[in-house]
């Protein structure tokens, strides 16, 4: 118990700091495509899945929840978001026997064509703001890891992911940019940066209740021409529970479980949220989910249903969810096929 005690107290300590210090950074950071998380899953649940990550997909919630895969998963995503922006997401996790678990996970965001306005002559208009010049550009994303985890006890895991991301602004890798006082310098179009996922994950012993933390995307400022700003920092603290199913905490049932899992979430440029989630799943096969995310500006609902199948020792999952925008930002749909084996 010594021994989970120093795992748990430092993220604790790193929560409460964060009440004070992180809420005041509203607008303050880059590399916002991290906040788009990937898995139809969690985000049927209202990202509600620091608790419940596991094998492959746990790699982009929660780096502890590597270990518990059983031998080897893949996981697919694909993302269509606002604004014609698309994103995919890859990931892949193997027992290493007793030695833990390791993941890797890749992860590209198409932003779309967007079209090029420019300050100077011919384009600029009369009053002095930028026009269009007929040319477009294709600005992206993209992002590697690598994460090991290990089960400490029966009870207890932990785990840490090592990611490189890269962000391009612009076709072009400089321009040629005007400063303030008028001179001109050549400018990047693009920041990249080495973050770091720390995670862990407990088993309370007490029926089906499970408690969990991760911190997300530690890491150093990342440039983009002549400032630094810090990328989308992230702590997640969760507790998850089954009330129908085996060892639930209100109906036993062998056919039926009903789960519900509850995040607090804690991001380093926006007050604190929290994430609500709930699945039913039926004979282990077939799953209806949704969830709620509180104190957000757009997102809200979620929804999604899941598949589950084993054919020849291969587990196979096929996972939708839907999630509700305000604003007239419309809706997003994220669709996830995953293969253990």
């Amino acid at each position: 118990m010594e021994k989970i005690t120093t795992y748990l107290l430092p993220f604790l300590a790193i929560f409460l700091f964060s009440q004070s210090a992180w809420s005041q950074k509203v607008g303050s950071t880059s590399m916002q495509f991290l906040k788009v998380m990937p898995c139809a899953r969690a985000t049927a649940m209202g990202d509600a899945y620091s608790v419940l990550a596991s094998g492959a997909e746990a790699v982009f919630w929660n780096p502890a929840g590597v270990a518990y895969v059983d031998k080897r998963e893949l996981s697919l995503t694909y993302l269509k978001w606002i604004f014609d922006t698309q994103q995919g997401a890859l990931s892949f996790a193997t027992s290493l026997g007793g030695f833990g678990a390791v993941g890797v996970q890749l992860q590209y965001v198409d932003f779309g064509e967007i079209p090029e306005a420019l300050w100077e002559s011919p384009y600029k208009d009369d009053i002095g703001y930028p026009g269009l010049t007929g040319n477009t550009f294709h600005p992206f994303t993209y992002l590697i890891g690598l994460s090991y985890a290990s089960q400490i006890t029966d009870k207890f895991s932990t785990g840490l992911s090592v990611k490189y991301a890269r962000e391009s602004l612009y076709d072009g890798r400089s321009v040629q940019a005007i400063t303030a006082s008028g001179d001109t310098t050549t400018a990047n179009t693009w920041g990249n940066g080495l973050l770091f996922d720390f995670g862990l994950n407990y088993n309370t012993g007490f029926r089906t209740v499970r408690i969990a933390a991760s911190m997300q995307n530690f890491g150093a400022n990342v440039r983009y021409a002549s400032e630094a700003s810090p990328v989308a920092m992230a702590l997640r603290v969760g507790i998850a529970a089954d009330l129908i199913g085996n060892n639930a905490l209100l109906v036993p049932s062998e056919d039926n479980r009903l789960g519900v899992a509850f995040d607090l979430f804690q991001p380093n440029d926006y007050a604190q949220q929290a994430h609500l989630g709930i699945e039913y799943v039926y004979a282990g096969s077939v799953a209806l989910r949704t969830g709620y995310k509180f104190n957000y500006d757009a997102d809200g609902f979620t929804a999604g249903i899941g598949f589950q199948q084993t054919l020849a020792q291969v587990k196979m999952t096929f996972d939708y969810s839907y999630g509700a925008l305000n604003y007239n930002l419309g809706n997003v749909h994220r669709i996830s096929l995953g293969v253990g084996f």
